[in-house]
């Protein structure tokens, strides 16, 4: 028995190499840094709940709802709570299994006297397996790097929601503004409407004005209606998005909604390491590196130790009196001979998806510094865009102005008027809707970023 558990811990401890690749990460050349791209560049950080920074409570009540009730969510969460439990089935795996057992049997041995007779047993078991290939460590590792893809896939899929429930509010915040447009433009039509009547029943313009002028306030009405319509549906997309389909976003204003500050000039190209998505897929390409390591091991023996240690006895009532105790222990060996190639194969087939694994980790780095490098230029271009809209909006609304004052006067045609209305409807429209997504690039910037960023931490 000491020979034995000698023996035991020698194979134990020789057990410490382990076959098959260690990870090492791969190389994926970027630039060093972003370029400066926003004129309102600052170097002030932004912490993970990003979206506090635009300081609108309904805002910060939504995305909070969002990740206590959002079903995608909920699945990702579950997906890592499955994970774990993987996790602690590969751990139990590296300590000995024992087993309890309890057993009865009746049954006739030739030449014994008396030929039938009963069996009684009771005892214990155990059995484990020496890791001298490594296969158990490595299977341990790969779930412990799927435990942690998981969990960073479950971060990936909240700040895509809160990303979405943005984007979405800013969007009907961006429909009120529109609705307060249409709202002025259906007024202004209303009153020339009016003033078109009156000039024509004094025989001052032809029919041909009211008609014109009549046009353009069905125009402004039904478009205040489609507005309404579109405000609706983004509200009932954010009641699933938070899973609260009777959620009412009550009337706000777009302009009231700050532009947070912006990434600072030269930053660091090493913030898309702390990307969620980018974290896990690097963690997918570890346990697929370890699992290579798991098929090559399998091309090798197995060592199994087994104990066992009970009572036996043919009467049940002097099983723990006089029965005959029993012990055994012993060792196996067991490892394939001919396989036809199987698990040569199956090594292949791991080295091959560590491949793919590797391929897909590669894109998500790419993908991230492109997401970021078209988050900043969009941000710079929509703001620039932002001062000339407003320019464009003041120059139609001095042109509608003058346009009625001369129409009123005689001058001219209501034709004027109506051109001059229309370029101040579009040119409203156009600021608002850059607005709206100025506000979504700056939450694609978040996003590329991993949530937030802070230079001093890069």
């Amino acid at each position: 028995m000491k020979r034995f558990l000698v023996i035991a811990v020698a194979l134990a401890v020789s057990g410490c190499a382990m076959v098959g690749p260690d990870y090492e990460r791969p190389g994926t050349p970027l630039p060093t840094q972003f370029e400066a791209q926003a004129a309102t560049a600052s170097p002030t950080a932004v912490a993970a709940d990003w979206w506090k920074v635009y300081g609108d409570e309904m805002l910060n009540e939504l995305i909070v709802e969002s990740f206590a009730n959002n079903a995608d969510l909920q699945g990702a969460t579950a997906r890592v709570e499955e994970a774990d439990a993987v996790l602690r089935e590969a751990h139990s795996a590296l300590v000995p299994l024992v087993n309890g057992q309890l057993g009865a049997a009746r049954g006739r041995v030739l030449g014994n006297t008396p030929p039938v007779g009963n069996a009684f047993t009771v005892g214990v078991s155990a059995s484990y397996e020496i890791d001298v290939w490594g296969r158990l460590r490595r299977g341990e590792r790969a779930a412990q790097a799927n435990l942690l893809a998981s969990r960073y896939g479950r971060d990936t899929v909240q700040i895509t929601l809160a990303a979405t429930v943005a984007r979405t509010y800013f969007g009907v915040r961006a429909l009120d503004a529109q609705q307060r447009a249409s709202q002025e433009i259906l007024d202004a039509a209303t009153e020339s409407l009016d003033l078109a009547t009156k000039r024509a029943d004094a025989g001052l313009v032809p029919a041909l004005d009211i008609y014109q002028a009549g046009s353009l306030r069905s125009t402004a009405s039904a478009q205040l209606k489609e507005v309404a319509r579109l405000r609706a549906a983004l509200e009932h997309q954010l009641g699933v998005l938070t899973g609260r389909l009777d959620v009412k976003v009550p009337t706000g204003r777009l302009v009231s909604l700050p532009i947070p500050p912006q990434a600072p000039a030269g930053l660091p190209s090493q913030l898309l390491e702390r990307r969620p998505d980018v974290r896990e897929a690097e963690q997918r390409l570890v346990s697929a590196t370890e699992l290579i390591g798991v098929a090559r091991a399998s091309q090798f023996p197995t060592l199994d130790l087994t104990a066992a240690f009970g009572i036996a006895n043919p009467q049940i009532s002097d099983l723990f009196t006089t029965g005959s105790r029993f012990w055994s222990v012993g060792a196996g060996l067991v490892g394939p001979i001919i396989d036809g190639g199987r698990y040569a194969a199956r090594t292949d087939q791991a080295t091959a998806q560590a491949r793919q694994a590797e391929a897909s980790y590669r894109k998500s780095v790419q993908e991230a510094f492109r997401d970021v490098a078209d988050a900043l230029s969009n941000v710079q271009l929509a703001q620039e865009t932002e001062v000339e809209l407003q320019h464009l909006v003041e120059q139609a609304r001095q042109t509608l102005t003058l346009s009625r004052q001369r129409y009123e006067s005689g001058y001219s045609a209501y034709l004027e008027v109506l051109d001059a209305q229309r370029t101040l409807n579009d040119s409203q429209i156009q600021l608002i809707r850059n607005r709206q997504a100025l506000l979504s690039f700056t939450v694609d910037l978040m996003v590329a970023l991993g949530g937030g960023w802070d230079p001093s931490r890069a």
